[in-house]
């Protein structure tokens, strides 16, 4: 009989989160209310009551030392809380949240994996190899699914939701050293060119969206980071960019040449002009507002129709960094300005430059001795 109400408890439990059940307490009979901590979609009842008999005699004093803590939590319950922790707690970036609450819930959607016991090594591993042969992930992608689901169980450890992560024994494919997407230097002054003899509908609409590409061409900077960049971190006089909060939360500082800081002191003239206020420096023509994603996005594609050269915003950070070597920019001080964590990351554009691998040939000791062609 005592088996039999342990299973219907269960059962309950399977429903909702969390539930704590105290295994000692002074009284026989005890009515524990089970509540979820936001209101199901799937579900109306949000409280139920559970009758749960009890006979142990110990006193309710000393439960600390004697509870069974049963959680039978879903995953999209779950995903919740996992994203306020990072984005509050450990302070991610608004894109990296939304990768988070993206791949949870197409891992839940794809795998049918619901409930968070239900994360079997077995599993979880059909979810990669479908992905691989079903889906036709590439190896950056299942890096990402990795990556991402690797963070979200090691916090069910650390939260005691869950024993060991069941990725702890999956491989993952080699990612490809491909080089960098790039344009040429004729192909970028192009594309200068266009960005600033575009017909717009205003004068602000030319200064400011010549100086947009111009900042991408001449510091390399992401395109969150150029949307976010503060009117007070740009230092025209002082030829200096400060970029905030950049990816992996990391502060620098990008020089800026006199061509850009020209550029940048008419786009200022014209905001001034127009008298916007607001802290971005990128700014909406129509509202004292910085621009948005979506403006800048159509700007891209808008540019891109009319110069004939195909491009994205990150194309053109790598082709800061392949113009930069090109010039004789040193490898560290590139990556310093480019922001990467690892000088490594850096060295991929040391082979997507050929003139500047070029260069290099010509500092051999044997070059121009005689008779040796």
């Amino acid at each position: 009989m005592a088996a039999e109400k342990q299973k219907t408890t269960l059962r309950l439990l399977h429903f909702y989160r969390p539930a704590i059940l105290l295994k000692n307490c002074s009284t026989k009979n005890a009515v524990f209310w089970l509540c979820t901590a936001e209101n199901s979609k799937k579900r109306s009842i949000s409280q139920t009551k559970v009758l749960v008999e009890r006979t142990a005699s110990d006193a309710f004093a000393g439960y600390r030392s004697a509870f069974a803590v049963f959680i039978f939590m879903e995953i999209l319950e779950l995903k919740d809380r996992f994203c306020e922790h990072a984005q509050f707690i450990k302070g991610m970036l608004p894109s990296t949240i939304r990768r988070y609450q993206t791949v949870l819930k197409l891992f839940v959607r794809r795998s049918g994996i619901l409930r968070l016991e239900d994360a079997t090594p077995e599993a979880v591993r059909k979810f990669f190899f479908e992905g691989r042969t079903r889906y036709g992930w590439g190896a950056q992608t299942f890096h990402s699914y990795h990556k991402t689901l690797s963070v979200f169980f090691k916090w069910c450890i650390r939260e005691k939701l869950f024993a060991s992560s069941p990725l702890a024994d999956i491989e993952v494919p080699k990612i490809a050293r491909t080089l960098k997407p790039k344009l040429t230097k004729e192909a970028a002054l192009r594309l200068l060119e266009v960005a600033r003899n575009y017909p717009y509908a205003t004068h602000f609409h030319r200064v400011r969206n010549h100086a947009i590409f111009a900042t991408f061409i001449y510091t390399g900077l992401r395109k969150q980071e150029l949307l976010k960049l503060q009117f007070a971190d740009v230092d025209i006089p002082n030829l200096t960019l400060f970029v905030r909060r950049g990816k992996g939360a990391k502060d620098r500082i990008v020089p800026m040449s006199q061509n850009l800081a020209t550029i940048l002191g008419a786009y200022v003239t014209e905001r001034e002009w127009l008298g916007r206020t607001c802290a971005e420096f990128f700014v909406s023509h129509t509202h004292n507002v910085g621009m948005c994603d979506s403006s800048l996005r159509h700007l891209i594609n808008d540019i891109r129709a009319a110069s004939g050269v195909t491009f994205t915003a990150h194309k053109l950070r790598h082709t800061f960094a392949t113009l930069m070597l090109e010039g004789g920019c040193d490898i560290y001080s590139l990556s310093r300005m480019l922001g990467h964590s690892d000088i490594s990351t850096t060295t991929i554009y040391l082979a997507a430059s050929a003139e500047h691998l070029r260069a290099q040939m010509t500092k051999h000791p044997l070059n121009g001795m005689a008779g040796l062609a």
